[in-house]
């Protein structure tokens, strides 16, 4: 096939179609766009984790078991561990590794704390000695090579003698650099020991690294002889593969040998909850603007096939072949269609760009970016899907025979529409040219439906974008506690902070009073309750368990319940209260009891709800001050969190409460990460806008052939008396009525996205939701979004009307 005349006709198609050739480059603009962004985000949120887990050899499961030597029958013999090693399935192993829990005093660089958790805390005097006091899970490893959890040294060597230890490059506020010395108390001659390597393990196998003999002497005294093994299975792929893999490692064991295994997809949640949560939402977008492309395209083409039938005459009877006029019709799409791939992916990279920084900040990977594979893959797939599409409709136009196409010419059948007509001629109460143009897309059934369906994809996105807007808006104020505005720190104090206090600091007895009297004093305050947080290490769970004491009422302190009821009774009936990454580690649920076990320590409580708490996928415990601090001795109130009375400014809240307390105590404003939320409710506007410009564009497009196609009953109105306003009138018309059926339509669709796509953004954040970010639609607001398709309508339809209206009659009367 000789392709240059094809070439050359197609050319002169896109210059004779500026608008069709406008649209189809901004409609696949918009899609690429989206779906770079969708799929760059989510390779991009597991990337980084799994190239580290295949490089270190992450284990699959991390297992804890007893070692004790004792007659209780709960603990495994070096015999019993061996054979766990050669279990069908396990692939590889390393271990065993003796494992325990330590206290440790870690001195804070710069004299402050670093982990302060949700409230301002407290803390030294800038310059002041100060250390935390933190639990710290132990492992006695050799070396740091491994065939399993083969560890990444960071800085500085391994632990070689006695006092010396690694410490863990992900401790979240714990971080310490070669150098630092750490003593642990609770063992015989509270030993010192000093930093002398930064290691990196991918599934956070332990928090420091001693060599073996160095561990059994910071065992403390009462607790029992705990092994680590590392295990990797064939069938590891899924959590229900793990679970497996894990019953039939606890079966081999006597029953109550295996104290935790942990799976390495809790950890990988863990990992990727800072960015998971968002790429639902996107793909939603994404797939959205993906089924638009392709109407519109449909609509575009067939269009111009239709339009230019009498050309397709011309052209086949000049001696162009079907497979000519194909390419032409096809080279019409492809060409815009390939610019719009383009400037789609650059787009997708730049609003990719927020988001991808806030996940390498989380890796400590420097910078990440969207892979070069999807950058190349997704326009691939898109400009393949809009040529697909061109080609099937322009298929059409090549079997057309040159006699039939030049006698056809482009106007529609006579017989459609004309009923249409007849029964809108009939109502009364609206003018003719609004009737004229609610009869017109009955003659063109199959461009109304897409222009239709494009309008419906349209208003599902704005009703999508409006509910997920204001539930995101929702949770972020549940999330930074905007019920509870203000806290207010107390002296020398805060998680696991101990001594330093400057001297001449009040007990923290007559802190409290001192507080509580300046509170009382304070003429906005509706209530307040004193909290108090630590992070302890138990055997049961990998990443360290975040603690909130509260003494006194747990409703006042601004958190949101997602499920059960807050906490009650006390000694063996105490309950408490934990997140939904607590459950997921643990495998409870809300009404099981559970024994929290930390060194020498334990209690046993009954998990009454669940609390809006997504912590980076960590576990949290919510609980009264007297139940935790039998768990955890260095829990103490640290703040106090306070409810204002309705209409109370917080800012002059804070400024009049700092005056009467003087600059000692810490008073500040709750906040969450308004950067990134800003971030995700830009991204959210902008996609709408964009997908909603897309509808419009559709619309543009189908007026554009349909007042092309009655030009010359356009000039015969005109002749008749149609003033311009009614032209335009008879032109909106054409498209008002679809797009308020579309809207009408399109709100349930939107709404049942929002509740199918809401609760997948929850299990990526590893938290469930509250039941009052769903309910965020009601009337007044349905009503409006129904006017949405109207709008879209209406708006893409006023460049033609406009043109239309100042068409001169003779002008139209002359064109075919």
């Amino acid at each position: 096939m000789n392709t240059i005349p094809a070439v050359r006709a197609a050319r002169r198609g896109l210059s004779g179609r500026r608008v069709q050739t406008i649209v189809i480059g901004l409609v696949v603009l918009v899609s690429t766009a989206a779906s770079t962004l969708a799929l760059g985000l989510l390779v991009a949120s597991n990337a980084p984790f799994d190239r580290a887990f295949a490089a270190q050899h992450g284990a699959d499961v991390t297992a804890a078991i007893n070692t004790s030597s004792d007659s209780s029958g709960s603990s495994a013999s070096s015999a019993r561990l061996a054979a766990t090693t050669r279990l069908p399935g396990v692939t590889a192993t390393a271990g065993p590794f003796a494992e325990t829990t330590v206290t440790a005093l870690v001195p804070i660089p710069g004299g402050g704390p670093v982990y302060r958790g949700p409230g301002p805390g407290g803390g030294p005097s800038p310059g002041q000695q100060s250390s935390l006091r933190a639990q710290v899970n132990v492992v006695g490893r050799a070396s740091p090579s491994a065939t399993v959890d083969d560890l990444t040294l960071t800085s500085g060597h391994w632990a070689r003698g006695p006092g010396q230890v690694v410490w863990d490059d992900s401790q979240n506020g714990l971080d310490l650099p070669v150098g630092t010395v750490v003593t642990v108390t609770g063992v015989p001659g509270s030993p010192k020991l000093t930093v002398v390597g930064v290691a990196n393990s991918i599934t956070g196998t332990a928090q420091a690294w001693v060599t073996p003999a160095e561990l059994t002497a910071l065992r403390p005294a009462g607790t029992p002889e705990v092994s680590q093994l590392l295990y990797r299975f064939a069938s590891a792929g899924t959590q229900a593969e793990l679970t497996a893999d894990i019953a039939s490692l606890r079966s081999s064991l006597p029953s109550g040998a295996l104290l935790s295994a942990q799976s390495y997809l809790t950890v990988k949640l863990q990992s990727t909850s800072s960015m998971a949560p968002w790429v639902p939402f996107i793909v939603a977008f994404g797939v959205l603007g993906l089924v638009m492309s392709v109407l519109i395209v449909v609509n575009v083409v067939s269009g111009a096939v239709v339009a230019g039938t009498r050309r397709i005459g011309v052209l086949k009877s000049i001696g162009f072949s079907p497979a000519q006029v194909v390419a032409t019709y096809a080279l019409q799409v492809g060409i815009p269609a390939l610019v719009g791939c383009a400037l789609g992916v650059v787009v997708g990279n730049l609003l990719a760009v927020p988001l991808l920084g806030q996940t390498a900040s989380v890796y400590g990977v420097g910078s990440l970016a969207v892979s070069a594979w999807v950058d190349v893959a997704v326009p691939l797939g898109i400009f393949g899907v809009c040529c697909a599409a061109a080609l099937l409709i322009a298929m059409r136009a090549g079997r057309m025979s040159a006699t039939t196409a030049i006698a056809t010419g482009r106007a529609p059948r006579p017989t459609r529409g004309y009923a249409a007509h007849r029964l809108l001629s009939r109502i009364r109460l609206l003018p003719r040219p609004m009737t004229l143009g609610l009869a017109g897309p009955f003659a063109r059934p199959g461009r109304t439906a897409t222009t239709f369906a494009a309008i419906v994809f349209g208003v599902v996105a704005v009703t999508f974008a409006v509910g997920l807007g204001t539930s995101l808006g929702m949770i972020y104020n549940d999330i930074t506690r905007s019920a509870d505005p203000v806290q207010v720190g107390l002296q020398g104090t805060g998680p696991g902070y101990v001594g330093g206090g400057a001297p001449g600091t009040p007990s923290l007895r007559a802190q409290e009073r001192t507080v509580q009297a300046a509170l009382a004093a304070q003429p906005g305050t509706l209530h307040y309750v004193l909290e108090g947080n630590d992070r302890i290490s138990v055997l049961e769970l990998s990443a360290p368990l975040q603690l909130y004491g509260i003494g006194g009422n747990p409703s006042w302190t601004g958190y949101a319940l997602t499920a059960g009821h807050w906490y009650s009774g006390s000694g063996s009936q105490a309950q408490v209260d934990v997140n939904t990454a607590f459950l997921t580690d643990t495998g409870t649920a809300v009404g099981d009891s559970y024994t929290l076990i930390s060194g020498t320590r334990h209690i046993t409580v009954r998990i009454a709800g669940t609390v809006l708490a997504p912590a980076g996928g960590k576990p949290d415990v919510f609980g009264s001050l007297a139940t935790l601090t039998g768990l955890d001795r260095n829990l103490a109130p640290s703040q106090y969190d306070v409810s204002l009375k309705p209409g109370v400014d917080a800012g002059s809240y804070v400024n009049a409460l700092s005056s009467a307390l003087g600059q000692n105590y810490g008073v500040n404003t709750s906040g969450g990460n308004a950067q990134v939320f800003a971030i995700i409710m830009g991204l959210i506007g902008t996609l709408t806008l964009l997908l909603a410009a897309v509808a419009g564009l559709g619309v543009l497009n189908t007026v554009v052939l349909q007042t092309r196609e009655r030009v010359h009953d356009l000039g015969v109105f005109k002749a008749i008396g149609m003033t311009p306003r009614q032209t335009m009138a008879l032109v909106v018309s054409s498209v008002a009525g679809i797009g308020l059926v579309a809207g009408l339509i399109a709100i349930p669709a939107g709404v049942a996205l929002h509740n199918y796509v809401l609760p997948i953004m929850g299990n990526a954040a590893q938290t469930a939701l509250p039941s009052a970010v769903f309910d965020v639609y009601h009337a007044p607001q349905l009503v409006l979004l129904g006017l949405a398709g109207l709008v879209i309508a209406v708006a893409g339809a006023m460049l033609p009307a406009g043109w239309a209206a100042k068409t001169r009659t003779a002008f139209a009367l002359r064109a075919e």
